[in-house]
């Protein structure tokens, strides 16, 4: 799936991507925010991630930064199915943290999952993650009251998550933002 937002384009993750999702993601303060991202991350994680076949209803992307240079890979974004529905991850790379790119690649990834038919999607957050709790907020997820302690593979260690959910029709309704455009 491609698809575009304002500044913004998400694709699929091509072999040739693997230096690009390592460079971003090869970071301890990245890492250490993920449940199933190794630490340290190798060389070999980035090449069996950008391998990982795309599925249509469950896009995996990168999140690309077009500009006169070309579009640099600056961090991942994807649905996956989980035991309680679908759900939303992602990560950035830290020099582009605090500039609107993951609520910005958050709204676009949920108006193409709203437009496949999804109609739900759950997400988290490390209990000490701020900044993903404010970002899955501006996207319009609601706490759903759980607390969950997940082992989380980057930290070594279990973390608590903030478990949330949206409803895309409901937030469709409220988002004073276009829907982003997509292509399969």
């Amino acid at each position: 799936m491609f698809i575009r937002s304002e500044r913004l384009f998400l694709r699929p993750a091509f072999a040739e991507d693997w230096r690009e999702i390592h460079a971003g993601i090869c970071d301890e303060a990245v890492v250490r925010m993920l449940l199933s991202a190794p630490w340290p991350y190798r060389e070999s994680d980035a090449r069996a991630f950008a391998a990982l076949p795309s599925e249509p209803l469950l896009p995996r992307c990168v999140i690309t930064l077009p500009g006169a240079d070309g579009a640099p890979v600056i961090g991942c974004i994807g649905l996956d199915r989980r035991a309680d529905g679908v759900e939303l991850g992602y990560w950035l790379a830290r020099k582009h943290w605090g500039r609107g790119f993951a609520t910005e690649a958050g709204r676009a990834m949920l108006a193409s999952a709203r437009a496949v038919g999804h109609r739900r999607v759950h997400a988290g957050h490390a209990l000490d993650n701020e900044a993903s709790a404010r970002v899955l907020e501006k996207l319009g997820f609601r706490p759903t009251g759980e607390v969950r302690f997940q082992y989380s593979t980057g930290r070594g260690a279990a973390m608590a998550t903030r478990r949330l959910v949206l409803d895309l029709d409901e937030a469709a309704r409220n988002d004073p933002e276009p829907e982003m455009s997509a292509a399969a």
